[in-house]
């Protein structure tokens, strides 16, 4: 869910770009290394953003002032991890600011973290979580996509709630967050599906490629990598 441009006071623009830029930097920093020791992986990188772009620019109105879509964070969050999948949402946050208008760059800051950070935070440790109780590969990854859909509209709710309280913050969140669930639970379980059948392929296609991505040892040779 992007925040559109001019929307939230300068205050609240001023913080979100404060907590979002060191994860940001650190992100880079991984990209950086990340390449350094691994350049084979650029390509992957550049599909999980293009991932990123394409289902985030699939634009629904929604709450004055927002929209609903899918994030696409999910599939880089369980590849690469947060902090890296918060620099690819900058970058796509960026240019959909500036080329088609959805977003904006004073609210780039709250857009990213709820986006970039917040979301592909919990499906990052919800994938973990699920392949440590031995959930299937396809399912664990349906599961984080799902969930770090959900949670950005959460926290997006939160941010236009603390930014509009009414009557009260927990009042106006639960207003938001009702707005958006009517269209963010469908379109959240539509992603996790996308993203399943595109785990499910890599698992029954190439195997050994999806679980060096992940970082898990492929069962039928434990000893390797």
């Amino acid at each position: 869910m992007h925040i559109m441009e001019g929307f939230l006071p300068p205050f609240w623009c001023a913080l979100w770009y404060l907590l979002s830029l060191p994860i940001v930097a650190y992100g880079a920093w991984k990209i950086s290394k990340l390449f350094k020791e691994h350049p084979e992986q650029k390509l992957v990188m550049a599909v999980s953003g293009a991932f990123i772009f394409v289902l985030s620019s699939l634009k629904l109105p929604s709450v004055t002032g927002s929209s609903s879509h899918p994030t696409g964070t999910g599939l880089s969050a369980i590849l690469f991890g947060f902090s890296v999948t918060s620099v690819l949402a900058t970058i796509v946050l960026i240019f959909q600011a500036l080329l088609l208008a959805h977003g904006g760059i004073t609210t780039l800051g709250a857009d990213v973290f709820s986006m970039g950070i917040a979301g592909p935070f919990v499906g990052y440790y919800a994938f973990k979580l699920s392949r440590k109780f031995n959930l299937a590969l396809p399912l664990s990854a349906f599961v984080a996509a799902v969930l770090a859909d959900w949670t950005t509209y959460l926290v997006t709710s939160l941010q236009l709630a603390l930014a509009f309280p009414g009557s009260g913050v927990m009042q106006a969140f639960t207003v938001f967050a009702g707005v958006f669930a009517i269209t963010q639970i469908p379109i959240a379980i539509a992603e996790g599906i996308l993203v399943w059948m595109f785990f499910d392929f890599l698992l029954k296609s190439r195997p050994k490629l999806l679980r060096q991505l992940i970082g898990e040892k492929d069962p039928a040779n434990p000893s390797m990598n």
